[in-house]
């Protein structure tokens, strides 16, 4: 683990083991911004694929990367040529060759998006196919995503929740955006006895509506007219879409677990465009309001900045929000924010390098963060309560 911060001028500083008990300056000057981070009055978090890496199955990951995405698409494609008796590699090659890529290219995210452009603009059969292609990789995309189980245990977002998602009255609730599709935050919260307010409203048959990010959840004692904020309660906006949402015939959108037909923003470069019409123009609007607040402190985890479309408001954010604290916690994020590397996270550099004491870089992966990140609220009765109800369940199955 690694640090980059102006406490150290800018150096990049590794993580040791303590000697005679005393902790080395990179490991206090983590904690330093750790601490610092949730106890800010408005706490932003912005998670990536790098937090859903660490779900496990059987000992297996679940969780797919593009380029996992990409074999399981080509191997689809695969069995789809010896099914009809063509060559293996066929049908990928025609995708390819449709697309108008170069057969060597590997970036699922530059195919998909040169192979929707084409299927835009030709015309007769090859429309047809390139549509079908695209169709039947998308629908594996979904598939893929789709990984969550009551099977699959999540402890690192148990863990990592109660130590950013329980606030005091006193501070403004935590709101988590994330780029993921998965159900992880979802579930973990669930299992956590967390409310999690992601835009639909509490019932059976639930539809988007986001006046629900202004309500709030208070706990009223029999008798007693004073009401209290419950303290595990956090925001949940899905930028990119989430496997459990579906667009209505009546064009709105709905939440229904199992559905075939995810609202998702599939990765392409249109995306760009997508962001910004219903329901995620509505994410984006509360991810740049929340970066101008004042007293605010953004902890993008496992975000690599490839996305423009959210990369580039947090860039503005930091230049034109003096108040405005980020933490960028990611395994590559000291090789990324070098020369030849992601634009956004170098300009980051740079002004650390400069002297901005609002700024710093962790070299480091969602698991190993998480256990330091300090628990500032000390775990209630009720949190202890559920934690003993569900051991014991283990022990009866």
């Amino acid at each position: 683990m690694k640090i980059k911060s102006s406490q150290n001028s800018g150096q990049w500083l590794e993580m040791k083991p303590p000697v005679d008990n005393n902790p080395d300056p990179a490991s206090m000057d983590v904690r330093r911004v750790l601490s610092s981070a949730v106890r800010s009055q408005n706490l932003i978090v912005l998670t990536g694929l790098g937090t859903s890496l660490c779900v496990t199955k059987n000992g297996q990951r679940v969780a797919p990367t593009m380029g996992s995405l990409l074999d399981k698409i080509k191997a689809l494609f695969d069995a789809m040529d010896q099914v009809d008796g063509s060559a293996v590699g066929t049908l990928w090659s025609t995708f390819k060759e449709l697309a108008n890529v170069d057969p060597k290219m590997t970036d699922l995210e530059y195919i998909m998006s040169r192979a929707t452009v084409a299927s835009d603009f030709l015309s007769g059969d090859d429309a047809k196919i390139i549509k079908r292609l695209v169709a039947i990789a998308e629908d594996t995309i979904r598939d893929q995503v789709n990984f969550m189980d009551e099977s699959i245990d999540l402890p690192v977002h148990e863990a990592f929740l109660r130590r950013v998602a329980r606030r005091s009255s006193r501070r403004a609730r935590t709101k988590v955006f994330t780029t993921n599709y998965d159900l992880c935050f979802e579930i973990a919260a669930r299992r956590s006895g967390f409310v999690v307010v992601d835009g639909f409203a509490f019932g059976s048959e639930s539809y988007f509506d986001s006046t629900q990010f202004s309500y709030d959840v208070v706990r009223r004692s029999a008798g007693e007219e004073k009401s209290d904020f419950i303290e595990n309660l956090f925001h949940l906006h899905k930028i990119h879409g989430s496997v459990d949402w579906e667009l209505t015939p009546s064009n709105q959108i709905a939440k229904r677990p199992g559905t075939e037909k995810p609202l998702l923003i599939y990765p392409r470069s249109s995306k760009y465009e997508m962001a910004f019409s219903q329901p995620y123009i509505e994410m984006m609007g509360a991810l740049q309001a929340s970066l101008r607040a004042p007293n605010t402190t953004l902890v993008a985890i496992g975000f690599g900045f490839n996305d423009k479309h959210i990369a580039e408001p947090i860039l503005a954010a930091i230049k034109g929000n003096l108040s405005l604290n980020v933490v960028v916690i990611n395994p590559d994020v000291e090789e990324k924010s070098g020369a030849g590397g992601n634009a956004h996270l170098a300009a980051m550099a740079n002004l650390i390098d400069n002297g901005d004491a609002r700024l710093a870089l962790i070299a480091t992966t969602f698991e190993d963060i998480v256990p330091l990140v300090p628990d500032v609220i000390a775990e209630t009765e009720l949190e202890k309560h559920g934690e003993r109800i569900r051991n014991m369940g283990k022990l009866n199955a």
